[in-house]
């Protein structure tokens, strides 16, 4: 009995040295293994190049083109491509971050990052951030900006909502998106160039029908129509046609660089815009604006 008590105490203590063993090599493993990760993150962080993003901008940069569905952008342009990112919110944790409206995507130089669900009249903290094809990082500071009140926000557009119009009917909507979604048709009414209505895949059958606040004389169209960089979505004419029938048109759009104005002679309770000729995808608008005034029953 005495030989087999020493065999089970003699086991019993050469379990706890093997265990003992093992827990040490397994602890020198894990350490190693963390020696390991912190020199890799090191590694890296050594060669990750962060520089100020004014090393290649040279504008300020300023939050603008306020709208009442509380959206905003910020116009940049780069001197090196850049894809570009920009964090906001109403502290420095932001807490939203916004990207270039660029379906195509990649890096490039002008950028309009789009800012959404604002609300009026309140500071908000950003900061942006954008990294080229060599993977060099660039940062800004962190700044602010504040946005109007709600009864700063004004148009002269007959098609804005503000002034009591209202959108009947859509094609699409990119993505199949509502229309105050980001790429919805209420983006191409919202006075603001940051922002644009994408259809979804409809090309020459791309078309919008918009009630105005009331009959009203039409003298002016205006029509930026979007385009994307594989040569796609660009609209070349449009036709407007009125409650009555009658069609006005085609208006020709010689590129997507800029807003198109038309002088015309419309009356009209409501506007259905259609498109005649586009390079096919996505086609859609940046604006669309109609300007007169109100005409008397």
């Amino acid at each position: 009995m005495r030989i087999s008590k020493l065999n089970s105490t003699a086991m019993a203590i050469l379990a706890l040295l093997v265990i003992s063993a093992a827990l040490f090599v397994q602890n020198g493993f894990a350490q190693d293994r963390d020696d390991d990760m912190d020199n890799m993150i090191d590694e890296r962080v050594a060669v990750t190049s962060i520089r100020p993003v004014e090393d290649i901008i040279d504008t300020e940069l300023i939050v603008t083109n306020f709208s009442a569905n509380g959206t905003a952008t910020l116009p940049i342009e780069t001197s090196v491509a850049v894809a570009c990112t920009l964090v906001y919110g109403t502290t420095e944790a932001f807490g939203q971050l916004t990207l270039d409206q660029d379906m195509a995507g990649g890096t490039h130089s002008v950028h309009s990052p789009l800012l959404s669900g604002l609300d009026p009249d309140t500071t908000y903290y950003f900061r942006v951030q954008g990294v080229d094809d060599a993977g060099i990082i660039y940062l800004s500071d962190v700044m602010t900006f504040t946005t109007p009140a709600t009864d700063e926000i004004s148009s002269d557009n007959l098609l804005s909502p503000l002034n009591g119009a209202s959108v009947m009917g859509v094609s699409s909507n990119f993505s199949n998106q509502d229309n105050d979604g980001t790429w919805g048709i209420l983006n191409a009414i919202d006075d603001n160039p940051g922002t644009a209505w994408s259809s979804n895949g409809d090309g020459d059958e791309a078309w919008v029908e918009i009630a105005l606040g009331q009959r009203s004389r039409i003298n002016e169209v205006a029509f930026w129509t979007r385009s994307m960089s594989n040569n796609t979505a660009q609209i070349f004419q449009f036709t407007i046609t009125t409650e009555t029938g009658e069609v006005f048109g085609p208006f020709d759009l010689p590129d997507a660089e800029q807003s198109y104005q038309f002088e015309v002679d419309i009356i009209a309770e409501t506007v259905r815009f259609d498109v005649m000729s586009s390079n096919g995808g996505n086609t859609g608008a940046v604006e669309i604006a109609l300007y007169g005034e109100a005409v008397e029953d």
